[in-house]
C-alpha cells in the first residue's frame, strides 16, 4: 500500500520477550566492550613498538637531530595515556562479560615482568594453610611445598629524632668531670641531619621543588619547619659544599677541551624581576674514548656581559666548544696570559635556521591542521642533507681514540667538507643580503676556520650538546620555581646544579651522594678531598658492596 511504512527485516527477527531483550542487550554490551578493550591494547601496542623503535634508533645511531629527545618524550606521553586507557577498558569489559557466559573476557597480553631487585628486603606474611582435606575432609595433611607471591609495596617516608646521649663521669680521686666530645653536625649549632638536608638540596635544586613547598609537604606531615629555617640549612649547606665545588672547578677547567652556554635564570629584583644568567662550563671526554670523568660548573651573573665568561675562563687554555656569541670573541684572541684558546662552532647551532626552513613534518602538521604551510626552501633542505652526512660519520666514530676519529675525518668527511663550502658560496653569491637562508650561510661561511677544526683534531665534537644538556635542567625548572630570589640565590643555585648535575653525570644518586658527603665532610681531611667528588665515590661504594 502506497505511503505504508517499511518493516525493518532486524526488528522482526527480535524477540517479543522483555528477558530476552535485555539478555541480548547485556550480550551486545559486553561484545562492544571486548572489542574497544582489544581495540585500546592494540593501539598501546603500537605506541609501545614505535617508542622501542625509536630508542633502539637512538641507541644504534646517536641523536638524529635536535627533535630526537623531545620526539621520544612526546612518544613515551602518548604511551603512558594509551595504556592507561588500554587497562580501563579492558577492566570494563571484564565486568560486562561477567554478567554474561556466551563472551569470552578479552584478557591483555602483557610483556612479561622483570623479577623485583633481590637487594630489597623481603618480609613474608605465611598466609595460613588448609587444616583439612578439601576433598575428603582428612586431617592429615603433609606440607608438600608453597607458591610465593610477591607485591612491592613502599613504606612512607618516616620522621624521627636521634639523640646523642653523652654520659658524664667524675673522678673520685681528682673530683674532674669526664665526657665524650659532642658529635660532629654538618653545620655548627645544627639540628638537621645529614639525609634530610640532602633530601632539602635535591629536592630544591634537582627537581626544582622551591622551599615553600617543602615547608608546605613537611607541615602536612606532621614535622613543621619554617621557611626561613630551611633556608638557613640550605646557605649552611652550600658553605659546607663549598670546598668540594673548587675541586670539582679545578678539574673542569683543566680539561682538553670544554663545552660552554648559557641560559636566562629571573631573578628578583624592585617590584620586578631582572633576567640573570646561568652559564655553564662541560668537561666530557668520553666522545675521543678519554678515561677523565666528567664533570660541569655553573656560574651566575647578572647580565650577559662578555667579561663574564672571560672571567669564568681566564685561566683556561685548549679547545673551547660554543655558540657564536660575541663575549667569547676576546677569549680567542692571540697572545693570552694562560695560552691560547681555539674555537670550535657547533654545526647542530648551524644546522638549526636551515632546518626550520625545511620542516617537511611540522609542514605536514599544519596542512593537517588547516594551516597555511611555510614555504619549503630547496636549498635549506639540501644544506640540512649535507650536514646530517657528516653527523651520520660522527656516529661511527663516537668514543674512539683522537687518532682514529682524526684519520676518519680526513678520508671521509673532508671531501664533503669541500665540497659543502663549494656549493654554499656558489648559492651564497645569487642571494640577496636579506634572504633567511644566506644569513644562515654567512653564519657558517664567516667562521669556517672554526667549523672545520674538527676535521685536523680528533678531540673536537660536531655539536655542542653537552653543554645543552647541562642547562636543560634549569630550563625545565624555571616554570616550578619562577625566580631566583637575589644575586646570592643565584650564585648558591649554580653551586648546587653543578654539584648534582655532575653527580647525575656520573651515574650517582645526587640525594644519596649529597648525603654521604654531609655526613663526612666536617671532618675528612682536607688533602684527600678529592674521596668525596662523585666518581671517586661511587667507587668507593661498589668495593665496600663488592666486600659485603
Amino acid at each position: 500500500m502506497h505511503g505504508r511504512l517499511r518493516r525493518n527485516p532486524h526488528l522482526e527477527s527480535l524477540p517479543d520477550d522483555v528477558e530476552t531483550l535485555k539478555a541480548a542487550l547485556i550480550v551486545a554490551r559486553a561484545e562492544a566492550a571486548a572489542a574497544r578493550a582489544e581495540q585500546s591494547d592494540n593501539r598501546a601496542l603500537i605506541a609501545h613498538l614505535k617508542l622501542q623503535i625509536e630508542k633502539l634508533n637512538r641507541d644504534r645511531h646517536g641523536p638524529r637531530s635536535e627533535r630526537t629527545a623531545r620526539l621520544l618524550d612526546q612518544l613515551e606521553l602518548t604511551l603512558e595515556e594509551l595504556e592507561s586507557s588500554a587497562t580501563e577498558d579492558e577492566l570494563t569489559a571484564e565486568m560486562a562479560t561477567a554478567k554474561t557466559t556466551k563472551v569470552a573476557s578479552f584478557t591483555r597480553k602483557r610483556p612479561s615482568r622483570q623479577p623485583f631487585p633481590e637487594h630489597l628486603p623481603r618480609e613474608r606474611v605465611m598466609v595460613p594453610g588448609p587444616v583439612a582435606c578439601a576433598c575428603c575432609g582428612g586431617a592429615r595433611l603433609s606440607k608438600l611445598g608453597e607458591d610465593i607471591t610477591e607485591t612491592l609495596e613502599v613504606i612512607p617516608k618516616s620522621w624521627k629524632v636521634i639523640q646523642h646521649v653523652r654520659e658524664k663521669f667524675t673522678c673520685r680521686d681528682c673530683e674532674k668531670i669526664s665526657q665524650a666530645p659532642a658529635p660532629f653536625h654538618v653545620l655548627a649549632r645544627g639540628w638537621a641531619g645529614p639525609s634530610l638536608l640532602a633530601m632539602v638540596l635535591f629536592e630544591k635544586f634537582g627537581q626544582h621543588q622551591p622551599l615553600n613547598r617543602q615547608a608546605e609537604r613537611y607541615a602536612k606531615e606532621g614535622v613543621p619547619i619554617s621557611l626561613s629555617t630551611l633556608a638557613d640549612q640550605v646557605g649552611g649547606c652550600t658553605a659546607a659544599l663549598m670546598p668540594l665545588f673548587r675541586r670539582l672547578e679545578a678539574h673542569v677547567l683543566s680539561a682538553e677541551r670544554l663545552h660552554g652556554d648559557d641560559t636566562t635564570i629571573p631573578v628578583l629584583a624592585k617590584a620586578k624581576t631582572d633576567t640573570g644568567r646561568i652559564w655553564v662550563y662541560v668537561r666530557d671526554d668520553k666522545p675521543f674514548g678519554g678515561q677523565a670523568p666528567p664533570g660541569a660548573v655553573f656560574y651566575y651573573s647578572r647580565d650577559r656581559a662578555g667579561e663574564h665568561p672571560q672571567a669564568h675562563l681566564a685561566n683556561y687554555s685548549g679547545i673551547f666548544q660554543a655558540d657564536a656569541y660575541g663575549g667569547y670573541g676576546r677569549l680567542y684572541e692571540p697572545g693570552r696570559n694562560a695560552g691560547p684558546i681555539l674555537e670550535a662552532a657547533c654545526w647542530v647551532h648551524a644546522r638549526r635556521p636551515f632546518f626550520v626552513m625545511a620542516d617537511l613534518a611540522e609542514n605536514a602538521r599544519r596542512k593537517a591542521q588547516g594551516k597555511k604551510p611555510a614555504v619549503i626552501s630547496p636549498l635549506a633542505l639540501e644544506t640540512v642533507r649535507r650536514i646530517d652526512a657528516l653527523f651520520e660519520i660522527e656516529r661511527g666514530i663516537n668514543g674512539e681514540t683522537p687518532e682514529r676519529r682524526r684519520a676518519v675525518r680526513q678520508e671521509l668527511s673532508a671531501p664533503l667538507i669541500a665540497d659543502l663550502e663549494a656549493w654554499m658560496r656558489e648559492q651564497r653569491a645569487k642571494l640577496s643580503r636579506s634572504n633567511d637562508v644566506a644569513k644562515a650561510m654567512d653564519y657558517m661561511l664567516k667562521r669556517w676556520s672554526a667549523f672545520t677544526r674538527f676535521l685536523d683534531d680528533g678531540r673536537i665534537c660536531l655539536s655542542n650538546n653537552a653543554a645543552e644538556r647541562g642547562v636543560r635542567g634549569i630550563a625545565l625548572g624555571r616554570k616550578s620555581w619562577l625566580f631566583c630570589g637575589s644575586d646570592r640565590g643565584g650564585e648558591r643555585a649554580a653551586v648546587m646544579y653543578s654539584l648534582i648535575v655532575t653527580a647525575k653525570m656520573n651515574d650517582v644518586d645526587p640525594q644519596a651522594w649529597l648525603a654521604d658527603a654531609l655526613a663526612r665532610i666536617a671532618e675528612h681531611p682536607v688533602q684527600r678531598l678529592d674521596e668525596l667528588l662523585p666518581w671517586n665515590w661511587r667507587s668507593a661504594i661498589r668495593n665496600v658492596d663488592q666486600a659485603a
